[in-house]
């Protein structure tokens, strides 16, 4: 065996269908594309969502709602979580930074920090938001609450 006598396993090769050379070869005139209409035509192409001139859903159903541009978009923490957090690395100050490495938040992430759970130590917070139930639970228990 050489290079000269390899060949193609067989019925893996097919001959391609060629359209339009003449009535002979069984493949001219409409090209295997049926009679008249826009798909027989070339450059022929459909658009998105066309139902053949019904209604398309996208028309069909009404619009609702919008979307504010202006929303910003909290990571909820709660007091539970900081007191979690406290215990288990022994601090006084919780910040971002704090949070970002226990993996509670992303580095682009705003922080609230939010009222459910109990906290058992004085704390100094810094968060972008708090909610008044949070904010209410720090200071009853002499922590500070620092807004960033």
């Amino acid at each position: 065996m050489d290079l000269s006598n390899l060949k193609p396993a067989k019925g893996s090769v097919k001959k391609n269908k060629r359209l339009g050379r003449g009535q002979g070869s069984g493949k001219g005139g409409t090209s295997t594309r049926g009679h008249k209409g826009a798909k027989s035509r070339s450059g022929y192409s459909k658009k998105v969502g066309f139902e053949g001139g019904q209604m398309p859903l996208q028309r069909r159903v009404p619009k609702f709602g919008f979307k504010n541009i202006n929303r910003r978009e909290y990571k909820g923490i709660n007091i539970s979580t900081l007191q979690s957090l406290a215990e288990k690395n022994n601090i006084e100050k919780i910040d971002f930074e704090v949070l970002r490495s226990a993996g509670l938040v992303s580095k682009n992430a705003l922080v609230k920090i939010l009222g459910k759970g109990t906290l058992e130590r004085k704390l100094e917070v810094h968060a972008h938001a708090f909610s008044k139930s949070a904010e209410e639970a720090i200071q009853a228990k002499e922590g500070t609450v620092v807004k960033i």
